[in-house]
Formats: C-alpha cells, sequence, structure tokens
C-alpha cells in the first residue's frame, strides 16, 4: 500500500470558497501577482463576494501580512510569493530526460520536536519526494530543480539505483490510481461546471491536485494518466479568467 496518501479515490469535497480564498486564488495566478483596486473589485464580485465582504477581507488580509497594498491595488506578500513559484511548478513542471537514477535523501538529524519533525516532513513532500520508510525519502531524479541548500543541516542526500522494477518502486511510494481517479472526477465536474464561482472553486482544487503529482517519467505511469490533460484545462481557466478581467474592468 502506498505511504504518500491521499485517500479516497476519486473523492471531491470542494466547499465555496471564503472571500480570502477567492482573492488568493486570483493573485496566486497572477503574473505578476498584483491587481489594481479597479480590476479586482469587479472581478471578486463575479464570484458571489460582496464589496463590504471583499473590503474587510482585503484589511485582515493586509494586517495577517498575507498581501501589500500598492499605489493602486493589491500584490502578494514575499511570504506567499514562495507558494505562488510552488503552484507554478505544480503547473508547468520542469522535467528532464530519466537515466534510471533516483535522488535519495535520508534525514540524519536526531532531537527534533513533533513541530519540527512534520515541518520538515511537508517541505520533503512538497519536492515532490516518497517516504519509503521513516527516513528515507526518494523519487526519480528526472525533475530539473536544485534541493534547498538547507536542508543539508538535517539530511544526507545521494543518487540511487533499486534494484527492484522502477515501475514497483512508484506503485509502492505513490498512490498513482486513486490520484488518476480524483483528477479524472475533477475533469469531469469543471466540465460540468457553468457558475463563474462554482468553476473557481474547482479549479482551486484542481491546483492543489496538481501540487500533489509525483511528476514520474512517463514509463512509470499508468496508461492514460490524466496529469497533462488537467494541466491543459488549468491554463486553459487562466486564459478565461483574464479575459473576464479585461471585460469587467472595460464594462466598469
Amino acid at each position: 500500500m502506498p505511504r504518500n496518501v491521499p485517500a479516497r479515490s476519486g473523492a471531491l469535497d470542494l466547499r465555496p470558497l471564503s472571500a480570502r480564498s477567492v482573492v488568493l486564488s486570483l493573485l496566486l495566478g497572477a503574473h505578476p501577482p498584483e491587481l489594481p483596486v479597479r480590476e479586482l473589485v469587479p472581478l471578486v464580485e463575479g464570484f458571489d463576494v460582496g464589496g463590504s465582504t471583499l473590503r474587510a477581507a482585503l484589511s485582515r488580509m493586509v494586517a495577517a501580512g498575507d498581501l501589500r497594498r500598492t499605489a493602486g491595488g493589491y500584490r502578494l506578500s514575499d511570504r506567499l510569493l514562495e507558494r505562488q513559484r510552488r503552484q507554478d511548478d505544480a503547473v508547468h513542471p520542469r522535467t528532464r530526460a530519466w537515466d534510471g537514477d533516483w535522488e535519495m535523501v535520508v534525514i540524519t538529524a536526531t532531537g527534533r520536536g513533533p513541530a519540527e519533525r512534520a515541518d520538515l516532513r511537508a517541505r520533503l513532500t512538497g519536492l515532490r519526494l516518497a517516504e519509503l520508510r521513516e527516513g528515507v525519502w526518494l523519487r526519480p531524479a528526472n525533475l530539473t530543480r536544485t534541493l534547498p541548500g538547507d536542508l543539508d543541516q538535517v539530511v544526507q542526500r545521494c543518487t540511487a539505483r533499486p534494484d527492484r522494477p522502477p515501475g514497483e518502486w512508484a506503485e509502492t511510494l505513490w498512490p498513482l490510481d486513486a490520484w488518476s481517479a480524483t483528477a479524472r472526477a475533477l475533469l469531469a465536474h469543471v466540465a460540468g461546471s457553468s457558475r463563474p464561482a462554482d468553476r473557481l472553486t474547482a479549479f482551486a482544487a484542481v491546483v492543489r491536485h496538481l501540487l500533489a503529482d509525483p511528476v514520474l517519467p512517463p514509463g512509470l505511469l499508468p496508461g492514460d494518466w490524466p496529469g497533462t490533460e488537467l494541466r491543459v484545462a488549468y491554463t486553459g481557466y487562466q486564459r478565461e479568467l483574464i479575459g473576464e478581467v479585461r471585460a469587467r474592468v472595460r464594462g466598469a
């Protein structure tokens, strides 16, 4: 049984987005991550968020350090730019031809508290590594990236070539069938959603699901893997959103 979750195959839990989540979804998908008020307000109101609710949410987000107030609008804070980078990598992963090598990360630090251990696990999962056993993480070396240098304080890194067939390792480390089933459920859901608020909620779930895509070499994936299809659907939705912004600003 794969150790590296998600739980129910194909299960969707799509709850309406809060005003804060709507604003963050829009800014995380914007490049640069900033929108003038004259664009942000009519756009957010189009997702069933009232003006007074939006103003209160913006004030709280600035106070919490989520947003920075600019001359004419709002911008993601520096703290959230790393989240945008992870989202961009999920939508447009940078890969290279795979030669059979695997990245291996072994946790060597001891004496850490529960919060530190949980934070390290989250970081390694975010780097698309999977846990083989406690303290041993690995993945195919097909991503064009370097691991953060500060990890060297708590881990040892090496390159490995497991003896077992790589497809068996992939099935052990990741719940590929469950990920694929949920991706297909999301594709069916977005195809049947027409209300702007429902579509934004669905595509926010699409991004979250892409963050959990292991981005494996094609030869290690099940047939008819829906990762590319899900990314194409999301990039098309982003173009749709840009068009909505321009149309609403012209009509304002």
